[in-house]
């Protein structure tokens, strides 16, 4: 495995970064280097110029707009983003129904959904846990009854992020009550403006709406918006998190951290060896995650087998998020209660300790 880069990796560095000086308003490189909202209208003119250049679906099949990169090559174009503090996607339509839609979805169903996905024209939101089942997901209860040639859904979804903004929500829905847990489970994509769908907000302590949750009320749905075979919503599900599952280790993301951690000891001008004691841990930590992270994509690119090492990468990598925000606001101390309004997102960060709690059960014991 290769750790130093090659000629080719230095000119797509190259080809991305002058892409990127020609293509991106540096006043929305301050917003995301700050960690700063990004409205809906400029994250889709960003994906439509991603899109003109043939890399706003790095991860899906050439023939369906997508880039045929190495899991390598989108891994270095992801950092090379983040880096550069460049908006992120539609997340939800590009990783997730996007590809679930290529695999399983209808040719009709991909000649609309897919262009729309590609040309910022549609936005997702994910409807799965419920008020009731939450990391027990297939105990979810949201029911889609048939009725001719619709479904009439009711029930309600929980921590809904983006549903205030979105177009459609993919929904994991009960179709079968008679049928064990996980076989009775489809997959819907259903418009947000149906009626009897209701969107409440729900908000972190700091009063920042974060989530949201969806009511689902006799909304009908066609039933060509069954997205794969009825009562086999769970392998679609499952689907979703195929090999996405190698990317998110988060090294992007805590190297554009570091860079914001580095630039605020240099601002505020601290020479304190402690705080740059810890800088320095942080960058080495990052540095093995990003080996690791390496090392599993170029096995996965030869063909080989993966195990668990992904999931273990994705408590590090989320772990090491939260450590660098809590050396932020030690850096910033009393500097940092000006810029509240506009502080990154921590008050969601927490839950990585369930979800260390849960995928730590079921490697170690």
């Amino acid at each position: 495995m290769r750790l130093s880069p090659t000629a080719a990796d230095i000119e797509f560095e190259q080809t991305v970064a002058a892409f990127i000086a020609e293509h991106l308003d540096p006043a929305v490189q301050h917003r995301v280097a700050n960690s700063m909202s990004i409205d809906k209208a400029t994250q889709a003119d960003w994906t439509r110029k991603l899109a003109a250049a043939g890399w706003a679906a790095p991860n899906w099949p050439v023939e369906y707009g997508g880039t045929g990169w190495s899991m390598r090559r989108r891994h270095q174009f992801e950092v090379l983003m983040r880096g550069h503090n460049a908006p992120e996607t539609q997340g939800f339509g590009f990783n997730m129904v996007g590809p679930a839609i290529i695999q399983y979805g209808s040719a009709e169903q991909k000649a609309h959904y897919l262009p729309l996905i590609l040309n910022a024209e549609i936005s997702w939101c994910q409807g799965y846990s419920e008020p009731g089942a939450g990391s027990d997901l297939a105990s979810l209860t949201t029911r889609a009854e048939i009725v001719g040639d619709e479904y009439r859904v009711n029930g309600a979804k929980i921590w809904t992020s983006g549903a205030e903004r979105a177009d459609h929500i993919f929904v994991l829905v009960r179709t079968d009550v008679t049928a064990k847990k996980q076989l009775g489970i489809s997959f819907l994509l259903i418009p947000m403006a149906s009626a009897g769908i209701r969107v409440e907000p729900l908000y972190a302590f700091n009063g920042k709406r974060l989530w949201n949750q969806v009511f689902f009320d006799d909304v009908m749905v066609p039933r060509s918006n069954r997205l794969g075979a009825e009562n086999q919503g769970w392998t679609v599900a499952k689907t979703l998190l195929g090999d996405e599952r190698l990317m998110v280790s988060r090294v992007a993301e805590n190297k554009r951290i570091l860079a914001r951690v580095r630039r605020l000891l240099k601002d505020i001008g601290l020479e304190d060896p402690a705080l740059a004691g810890k800088a320095a841990q942080i960058e080495i930590r990052l540095t093995a995650l990003e080996a690791t992270a390496l090392r599993l994509l170029s096995t996965f690119d030869g063909g080989g087998k993966v195990g668990a090492e992904p999931s273990m990468l994705k408590l590090q990598g989320s772990q090491l998020v939260q450590v660098q925000d809590q050396l932020l606001f030690e850096i910033a101390g009393l500097y940092g209660l000006p810029l509240d309004a506009e502080s990154r997102q921590t008050p969601n960060l927490p839950i990585y300790h369930d979800t260390v709690d849960m995928i730590g059960s079921a490697l170690f014991h």
